[in-house]
């Protein structure tokens, strides 16, 4: 699915209005972009860091702060598209090494809500579907 997911933003980056956004108050899809991005690659440290650690925290992300801080809105989208596929292709392959009693070893949020490896993987790709259904490449309840 992470892998899918990936291929499925080279199409939304390569867009000739991918800078624009929608409305005032929606992130452009590249945007959106640069946030799946990093999001897999956020993840992945905390995947690695619940299969080397007991019980790690993970500190807080301010996803709107990064946004800014990082200018997605002035990216190059097809930079971004390449960056989302290592950074898709890594996360998924850490999650293909991963076997037997590992699924289960835990990892906290910093607001507290508890996942195992497992669940975090069923979390994860939740938001970068939801993000496609924000910039249009799928429709709803396809």
């Amino acid at each position: 699915m992470i892998r899918d997911n990936a291929a499925s933003w080279r199409p939304v980056l390569a867009r000739a209005d991918a800078a624009h956004r929608p409305n005032e108050h929606m992130w452009s899809p590249l945007e959106y972009g640069c946030h799946v991005r990093d999001v897999f690659r956020i993840c992945d440290g905390r995947l690695a860091k619940m299969l080397a650690e007991d019980d790690p925290t993970f500190a807080n992300w301010d996803q709107d702060a990064t946004a800014v801080d990082d200018a997605y809105v002035a990216q190059d989208p097809a930079r971004v598209a390449v960056e989302l596929d290592e950074a898709a292709a890594a996360f998924a392959d850490h999650y293909d090494a991963v076997e037997g009693v590992q699924w289960s070893r835990p990892g906290i949020r910093s607001d507290g809500a508890r996942f195992t490896v497992e669940s975090f993987a069923r979390y994860v790709i939740h938001d970068p579907i939801h993000h496609l259904f924000d910039v249009g490449a799928v429709e709803p309840g396809k």
